[in-house]
């Protein structure tokens, strides 16, 4: 089942270039993409969704982002909260039911793990996750990269309980908007993605009810629902967005080396062996990363085991999509020659996009030295 029409993503990417212009966050597609249920559209049936697979809604964040990356990238966060949902609940995880209803019912989530200088991501908090004496919490502290900041209206986020020193705990939660407790900064001021619009936000005493706790776990990599649920989301629909965009990068040089003529040659650029070779290259290589993401996500939803290793699978078929990509980029804008640095070109705005894959977890140090663990084991000392 499809739900993002040809018609409503021309409309996305008609407006990409004056979102991403003005910095601003993309309501018309949000309300577009809303009205056709594809906030939804990952919610399982029984739950009042469309009941999508996982290798289903990457194909579809890939469509998307090659519309338009940034409200790819945004979406993709709701879309991630919506698979948490989902595996807490195939694990029995009750609380998951509540994101599933939440968003079959229209609501929209907003991801709020990043903070400023942690490097442990989702494995550690800097954030304080205080008891409220009922079974819930206050959360206390700085997230950066909280993506859909204008609108969401739940938010999933953590924080450590550090009551007891000798047996930190990580709280995962999600906030309400209504609730408050927190301060979103306009701070995105970003060389591409822009129309994420992931202002850092401020937690000062966000409430989470006892019935709003996802989970409460050890510090560091595993396997339980909320941590592994979490990780297998990111990395997958990561990856499949990135994959729209280095597709989408290939088509535009495609198209633009047709008409481009050489003069000394008097013939296009799509003639000329060297080009041919430079996107035939930047191709094959999206091919691979596609087919690493499709087989990842595929084996997420057969429910494949592959014990502590899915961890550095689901990071090396991120970094082969958002790698790909950037070569793809790379390798497009080379054909198309100066008229692509033009901010007009439409390769000048996938140029700023895609550096934004270097960025988001998991990186290539974290990558690297994960794989090393696998091949060699740990560092002997």
């Amino acid at each position: 089942m499809t739900f993002l029409t040809d018609d409503l993503l021309a409309r996305v990417h008609e407006r990409a270039p004056e979102v991403d212009a003005t910095n601003t966050f993309p309501d018309a597609d949000l309300a577009e993409l809303r009205d056709a249920g594809y906030l939804a559209a990952f919610v399982p049936t029984e739950f009042g969704g469309g009941g999508l697979t996982l290798e289903e809604v990457c194909a579809e964040q890939t469509r998307l982002a090659k519309a338009s990356p940034a409200t790819a990238l945004g979406i993709n966060m709701h879309q991630i909260i919506v698979g948490v949902g989902r595996h807490l609940v195939a694990r029995e995880v009750t609380a998951g039911e509540r994101i599933l209803r939440e968003a079959a019912s229209g609501e929209v989530f907003g991801f709020a793990i990043s903070e400023p200088g942690n490097d442990l991501v989702l494995f550690g908090s800097i954030t304080d996750a205080r008891p409220d004496g009922s079974g819930g919490y206050t959360f206390h502290g700085q997230k950066v990269f909280t993506s859909l900041a204008p609108v969401w209206t739940r938010l999933l986020t953590f924080g450590a309980d550090r009551t007891d020193p000798d047996a930190v705990r990580n709280v995962f939660a999600v906030l309400t908007r209504d609730a408050g407790g927190f301060e979103i900064a306009d701070d995105w001021d970003t060389l591409g993605m822009r129309g994420t619009q992931s202002n850092s936000t401020k937690l000062v005493g966000a409430p989470a009810p006892a019935d709003r706790v996802l989970q409460v776990v050890d510090p560091g990599p595993s396997l339980e629902p909320i941590v592994f649920g979490i990780f297998a989301h990111f990395e997958a629909l990561l990856a499949a967005t990135y994959l729209g965009l280095g597709q989408r990068a290939i088509e535009v040089a495609a198209e633009h080396v047709k008409k481009r003529r050489s003069v000394k040659n008097d013939d296009v650029y799509a003639n000329d062996p060297d080009i041919r070779w430079r996107l035939a290259g930047a191709a094959i290589r999206m091919n691979s990363a596609a087919a690493e993401v499709t087989l990842i996500a595929r084996e997420l939803d057969e429910g494949r085991e592959y014990g502590m290793l899915w961890l550095p699978k689901l990071s090396a078929a991120k970094n082969a999509a958002a790698e790909a990509s950037l070569h793809a980029v790379d390798q497009s804008i080379r054909a198309c020659g100066g008229s692509s640095y033009s901010n007009s070109h439409e390769l000048s705005r996938l140029h700023r996009d895609v550096l934004a894959g270097l960025f988001q977890p998991s990186d290539q140090e974290s990558l690297h030295g994960a794989w090393a663990n696998v091949v060699l084991g740990p560092v002997a000392r």
